[in-house]
């Protein structure tokens, strides 16, 4: 059988995975290189931070406020924008910069620009005249009535038009956004220390060696050239380039009277849809060639959907285990390096839209199919085949970087590593795929949650 399988690795097929390597290897090239010139998230969510916690100030009670929103909103926010180049500010966010600067100059030469919506025209031009009532409340509350559905740009107006707080702040929206704040600060500080207690202790188990042993790794009998095949050839060059070019006239024909957000959305989940097709026809293709072979208990890749308690708990401890580090390693870079950008357009679509169909399609692709597809392909193929050939440490690493790359983002790339190391870690330790699967959705829900929260 072996003499069979080793016959397959003909010249043709090494021809092919060469070929398949090669053009991956320039198809990723300039994906990462072109990632510099994508826009970072980071900014943004900063943004939308400060702009909740200036929101929440009101609600906020006083022992809480340090922690929460800091000693001076306001200013945070403002630094935030200032940081910015100016010309890269949509019309509402240089408004909110005008209305917080304190010096009457200032905030007029951010206003020369004049914004394309016509209810943020109308604003700004109120804001630009010397002549503004101040004095007549019902004045103030009917010029604000078109920009009543964004608190923060309400609020800040309201004040500089000469409104007082109980005209200006609503305090229903002011305790929403405290829960907001609690949530998006509150989930990722509890994850954090609880997190840093199960290392500890996974820790000091291991310098005690007390720590129970790994389930055997059940492998596909395939090679190495067989993975390159399936990743390099159908995950890069068929899935990431080929195929989507051949399916875009017809997303575009589907999509094509459908308004933005949701077109956005759409194009997305057919895209990724597309994507997987031909990474999965090869692994089929690769499975089926196994006919004949003894099948093992669980079949080649391990899922064990069963117990599903027991995974969950898997995938959370996981999960836990690896939030400090990713975040540590993400604040590493950041301190080292900078923001080096390449935030995936997808985080930036989530914080935007507010269409609940666009949104569900963003979920479903996020939160379901996403780590369905990675972890068959590299946790539940990739890491077993790699680990026969290059041993545990050896393949946890290799398929933690090939699954960074993936995602075509230097920015991202060290804090990907880091999942791509826990994931591969739990596929081990667990012997098992399905813990793998919700311990990835488990990561990007939350991220969507506090996106969502966030928007």
């Amino acid at each position: 059988m072996g003499h069979l399988m080793r016959q397959g690795t003909s010249a043709g097929k090494v021809a092919l995975a060469v070929l398949s390597l090669l053009l991956a290897t320039l198809i990723w090239g300039k994906g990462l290189q072109e990632s510099f010139s994508r826009p970072s998230v980071v900014p943004k969510l900063s943004m939308r931070q400060q702009e909740i916690s200036l929101l929440a100030a009101p609600a906020v009670p006083n022992s809480l406020k340090p922690l929460l929103i800091g000693e001076k909103p306001k200013s945070n926010l403002r630094k935030i924008l200032r940081d910015l180049p100016l010309d890269q500010l949509e019309d509402r966010e240089r408004l909110i910069l005008a209305l917080l600067e304190p010096s009457q100059d200032v905030r007029r030469s951010t206003l020369q620009k004049t914004a394309e919506n016509e209810s943020l025209s109308s604003i700004q031009k109120r804001l630009l005249e010397s002549s503004t009532d101040k004095k007549n409340t019902q004045f103030i509350l009917n010029d604000l009535a078109k920009i009543k559905n964004d608190p923060l740009l309400y609020q800040l107006t309201c004040f500089a038009l000469g409104g007082n707080e109980k005209t200006c702040v609503d305090g229903l929206i002011s305790k929403s956004m405290f829960l907001r704040l609690m949530f998006s600060q509150g989930v990722p500080v509890i994850a954090v220390l609880l997190g840093s207690g199960f290392l500890i202790r996974q820790l000091w188990l291991l310098l005690r060696r007390v720590n129970a042993s790994w389930p055997g790794l059940v492998a596909l009998p395939l090679f190495p050239i067989d993975m390159v095949l399936l990743v390099a050839g159908g995950f890069v060059v068929l899935g990431e380039v080929l195929f989507p070019a051949l399916v875009a006239p017809i997303t575009e024909t589907l999509t094509k009277d459908i308004g933005s957000p949701l077109k956005e959305s759409l194009r997305v989940f057919l895209g990724y849809i597309a994507m997987t097709i031909p990474p999965l026809l090869i692994l089929r293709q690769q499975l089926g060639s196994l006919k004949g072979l003894d099948l093992p208990k669980n079949g080649w890749l391990q899922w064990r959907l069963k117990p599903f308690g027991n995974g969950l708990v898997q995938a959370s401890h996981g999960w836990l285990m690896v939030m400090p580090l990713v975040l540590l390693t993400s604040w590493l870079m950041n301190s080292l390096v900078g923001d080096q950008g390449g935030s995936n357009p997808l985080l930036e679509l989530v914080l935007k839209s507010q269409e609940p169909l666009s949104l569900a399609l963003l979920l479903l692709t996020t939160v379901v199919f996403a780590p369905l597809f990675e972890e068959l392909i590299f946790r539940g193929t990739l890491l077993p085949v790699l680990a026969q050939t290059l041993g545990r440490s050896g393949g946890v690493i290799v398929s933690a970087l090939v699954f960074a790359l993936a995602h075509l983002s230097v920015g991202e790339f060290p804090p990907l590593v880091v999942l791509g190391l826990g994931l591969a870690l739990l596929r081990l330790s667990s012997g098992r795929l399905f813990p793998c699967v919700l311990m990835h959705s488990l990561w990007n829900g939350v991220t969507f949650i506090n996106l969502l929260l966030l928007g």
